[in-house]
């Protein structure tokens, strides 16, 4: 998918996930929207989701931790279908996307990227 394509710029976005690491906090969804100038509707979330899987893509080339993981849902802190999808197959995880196995893995993720952007600018 081309960049013209995608509903933020990817650097956009990109900065935004890498303040949230800084910060050690998952960001929602709707937070993340709001940032870029958008309502939240599950078009533009799917949406955001493309430029997400983008965002990593580029992470994985430069060797940093995933990113996407720490957009999540505000019902229950944990990232949508979208990350899922992907995520859980490549962290070897065959279990449910909700509920306390899936919260202790991606807390486990979310802690990479919060621990390697900890101290970066």
């Amino acid at each position: 998918m081309s960049e013209a394509a995608l509903l933020a710029d990817p650097a956009e976005v990109r900065a935004i996930l890498v303040a949230s690491a800084q910060a050690g906090l998952p960001i929602s969804y709707s937070e993340v929207l709001e940032l870029l100038g958008h309502h939240f509707t599950r078009p533009k979330m799917r949406q955001l989701c493309k430029v997400l899987s983008f965002v990593d893509e580029e992470a994985e080339e430069r060797g940093e931790p995933e990113l996407a993981v720490l957009v999540v849902r505000q019902s229950d802190g944990l990232p949508g279908q979208g990350w899922w999808i992907g995520g859980a197959k490549k962290h070897d995880y065959t279990g449910l996307w909700e509920g306390p196995k899936a919260a202790r893995l991606i807390r486990k993720i979310q802690s990479q990227a919060f621990e390697y952007w900890a101290n970066r600018p």
